[in-house]
């Protein structure tokens, strides 16, 4: 059986790691490159580095940062933000990063996922999704927003599960479904949105948005079936050690890397 996957997420803004509460309200949460030094240490199975005002700005990712990053850590490392073409993907490749994650940018031009795969590999091309339940909808609908680094982003008219099935099909090898409803809530994953998503794509899905509890996590893993578990709040601020988290999932016969 496949290990489950623990990730924090170093959402960075003007070179410092941040954390809001959807989107916005942010507070600083410190240094990536030291933070990134510690979750390599304390057991990390990969990591996220989004710079999430990149695209809202529209300006290039920050390289000497990821840079700076990716040289204290010896585990996966996905990088976010600004990437726009190929040619960023790759600038970035080599900066160190294993894989690369595009929302807006894909969003704005779907055949980038499908260059992006064909020149690196699907394995290196992470669709990000940033989606909003759609108030009163039965069955339950959301719809993905774009720039979302800049104070919750603007909404679409695409739905989010059709979304992730046409990106998998243009070729993302992976897809993390981030809830802005619940993001930075600290109040658990959207459940229903994970689950749907999983049970129509072939590829791994990664929860995000809304840990607060290494039981949020284990249910975003067995009720949401997903793959990966994504958190930042509960990490950077020592509430929930990722070690003792992963005892946690252990003790409840969940695989993980110790």
């Amino acid at each position: 059986m496949l290990t489950k996957r623990i990730i924090p997420c170093l959402d960075v803004k003007n070179g410092r790691v941040v954390k809001g509460v959807k989107f916005r309200d942010h507070r600083d949460a410190g240094d990536p490159v030291e933070l990134a030094a510690f979750y390599n240490a304390e057991g990390a199975d990969e990591l996220t580095f989004y710079d999430i005002t990149a695209s809202s700005d529209g300006r290039a990712i920050m390289r000497e940062v990821v840079e700076q990053t990716a040289s204290q850590v010896f585990i996966p490392l996905t990088v976010a933000g600004g990437l726009r073409t190929v040619e960023d993907m790759h600038a970035i490749l080599k900066s160190g990063a294993d894989k690369v994650s595009i929302n807006t940018p894909a969003i704005l031009n779907p055949k980038l996922i499908t260059e992006g795969a064909l020149r690196f590999g699907s394995q290196c091309i992470v669709l990000g999704m940033d989606a909003k339940r759609i108030p009163g909808s039965n069955p339950a609908r959301w719809i993905v927003h774009t720039y979302s680094g800049a104070d919750g982003g603007t909404a679409t008219d695409i739905d989010a599960v059709e979304w992730a099935m046409k990106a998998v099909k243009l070729g993302a090898g992976e897809i993390t479904v981030n809830s802005i409803d619940t993001d930075g809530t600290r109040a658990g994953y959207d459940l229903e949105l994970l689950r749907t998503i999983s049970e129509n794509v072939s590829v791994p899905v990664i929860a995000s948005g809304g840990a607060g509890s290494p039981e949020d996590i284990l249910k975003a893993l067995v009720e949401g079936q997903a793959d990966a578990a994504l958190a930042a709040t509960i990490f950077h601020y020592g509430v929930h050690p990722i070690g003792k988290t992963k005892k946690y999932l252990a003790d409840k016969g969940i695989p993980v890397r110790m």
